[in-house]
């Protein structure tokens, strides 16, 4: 069989052009990211492994603890509060966007981030370039206002000039703005798949493992909350005791209560090893005590469950953590070295990525904020505290 007899797989997301907006649309209905994010944040294991990611993106901050430290916007944020929004967004949505502002000189004074999911391309032009970038701070337009919702309309969609930090770029942009009261400064925006392509994060091959480990967690809490956990059922004919009370007098039977309106007492891990009563009507000799053995579902996806989380670390390359995990790699503090040393070079691409956008904005930044020129990231290392005895 040749690739002409494959079934043909369906596209992960369309991009269409939404002409009443002058943008492309991200994913059928334009809400790609927002829909990504909410998968794997609805998944334990898909969400612990993209936390851990981030982690490592960000490692220990930058080299430079002077810079990461120098305010770089009017609201007092550090450039290593900036670092840290953007690596997030590396994490989750594999790109990221920054936003900045000039002066008269044409030199950047302002750099702030906006969070990538606001963001959309604006149709390219005849020679492939993206004038704006459309920003937007809730593209379902359930986001409110005042009260009001935030309507998906030209309106409330600001469109904001790329990033070229050339000086005569600069000046013809805020000349045709109206003067520099009116100019939106320039988005520097960056995709892991491409110039001017909407990136796809690398938890986009396992949508279906992230949705079922979604589903497993919904069966394990439904098993453990509303299956049927009692010991037994204690049958007996009608007018028969029950018991003796704590003063030595017979339990009487209630003829009114009604088994079938407090089902849900049997139900749950709080009513666990509750016994039922059952009153009958025909003659017996002794009351009969029925055993009763509860469905326990999770033996049923064992399997499903290991094979998808198996799946999932190994998207996010983060297979010695699954392998440390299930107990074949051990725990010991060599191993997680190891598991450290390699996952830091598994994001040293998203770094460098990171770095050389630092890079490119303080380049023209209207003082020298970064003299040593040093925009590279400290890995992570992992640190045994464990005290060694002193022979």
């Amino acid at each position: 069989m040749n690739i002409n007899n494959v079934q043909r797989s369906k596209k992960r997301f369309d991009t269409s052009y939404l002409s009443n907006l002058g943008i492309q649309a991200y994913g059928k209905d334009n809400l790609y990211p927002q829909r990504m994010n909410d998968l794997i944040r609805c998944s334990a294991t898909g969400g612990t492994c993209c936390d851990r990611y981030q982690a490592f993106i960000e490692g220990n901050g930058l080299n430079n603890t002077i810079f990461a430290e120098y305010e770089c916007n009017r609201m007092g944020q550090t450039v290593d509060d900036i670092y840290s929004l953007v690596a997030q967004d590396m994490a989750q949505h594999h790109g990221f966007a920054l936003h900045v502002n000039y002066n008269m000189m044409c030199q950047i004074v302002e750099v702030n981030h906006i969070p990538f999911m606001q963001c959309r391309l604006e149709e390219e032009t005849e020679d492939g370039k993206v004038v704006h970038i459309a920003v937007h701070p809730d593209w379902s337009g359930h986001k409110t206002r005042k009260g009001k919702p935030i309507k998906v309309s030209k309106e409330n969609v600001k469109k904001i000039y790329t990033f070229n930090p050339r000086k005569e770029v600069v000046l013809s942009q805020i000349v045709a703005s109206g003067g520099i009261e009116n100019y939106r400064g320039q988005i520097l925006w960056f995709s892991m798949d491409g110039k001017w392509e909407y990136p796809i994060p690398i938890y986009d091959k396992v949508v279906t493992c992230l949705s079922t480990d979604e589903g497993l967690d919904n069966v394990k809490y439904r098993n453990v909350r509303n299956n049927f956990l009692m010991s037994g059922m204690l049958v007996h004919k009608k007018g028969s005791t029950l018991g003796i009370d704590d003063e030595g007098n017979p339990i009487k039977e209630d003829n009114n209560s009604d088994v079938s309106e407090s089902l849900n007492i049997f139900q749950g891990d709080e009513n666990a090893c509750a016994i039922m009563d059952v009153t009958i009507q025909q003659e017996e000799d002794k009351p009969d005590f029925v055993r009763f053995e509860a469905n326990n579902f999770d033996g049923k996806f064992k399997t499903t469950d290991e094979s998808v989380i198996s799946r999932i670390y190994s998207a996010f390359g983060q297979e010695p953590w699954y392998r440390i995990r299930n107990g074949s790699l051990g725990f010991s503090s060599e191993v997680l070295s190891e598991a450290y040393e390699y996952y830091n070079s598994y994001v040293s691409k998203e770094r460098r990525a990171i770095s050389r956008a630092l890079k490119r904005i303080f380049d023209f930044w209207y003082e020298q904020a970064n003299p040593s020129g040093d925009y590279e990231v400290q890995p992570l290392v992992y640190v045994n505290n464990k005290k060694e005895d002193n022979k």
